[in-house]
């Protein structure tokens, strides 16, 4: 185990729109306040994405399960900023739902957890909350053994 101390900067709140790319706009905010370090918080809707739900087998490297959200879900998830040279990276895993009327007036739910990867895209708004951490020497590096950006306590 490594581990390292910091503390609580700037607090960011911020309003994701419709059709808005979350995991870029995270990034622009990051740059634009030069942040080196952080842990956010989101909650609303997310109308498309792509998701890791676990690797197929339990070995390294992993291989992925994908799975596409193609249709509006509801969303609460958390997440890392670290950067990994002069670019920041986001690392979110969340809950993603859905419920849907089915025969007999019953509601089927589908709810997946996992990290989103690539593009998610906001149904309505996500509302987030970015917590700067502070005095801390951390980053992310490419991993040989998994073929992941891992974080790195230097």
């Amino acid at each position: 185990m490594k581990y390292t101390t910091g503390k609580a900067g700037r607090i960011i709140i911020a309003r994701f729109e419709d059709r808005e790319d979350i995991l870029l706009n995270l990034q622009e905010i990051v740059k634009k306040e030069d942040i080196k370090a952080g842990v956010f918080y989101l909650i609303g809707g997310l109308r498309k994405g792509r998701i890791v739900v676990g690797p197929k087998r339990d070995e390294l490297p992993p291989e992925s399960i994908w799975k596409e959200i193609s249709d509006s879900h509801e969303v609460i998830a958390i997440g890392t900023i670290f950067w990994q040279g002069d670019v920041p990276k986001i690392h979110l895993h969340g809950v993603f739902g859905k419920g849907e009327a089915v025969s007999g007036g019953c509601l089927r739910e589908t709810v997946s957890v996992g990290c989103l990867r690539e593009k998610g895209e906001v149904f309505l708004i996500i509302e987030a909350i970015l917590i700067e951490i502070e005095g801390v020497n951390v980053e992310r590096m490419p991993d040989p053994t998994t073929g992941l950006s891992l974080l790195r306590i230097v």
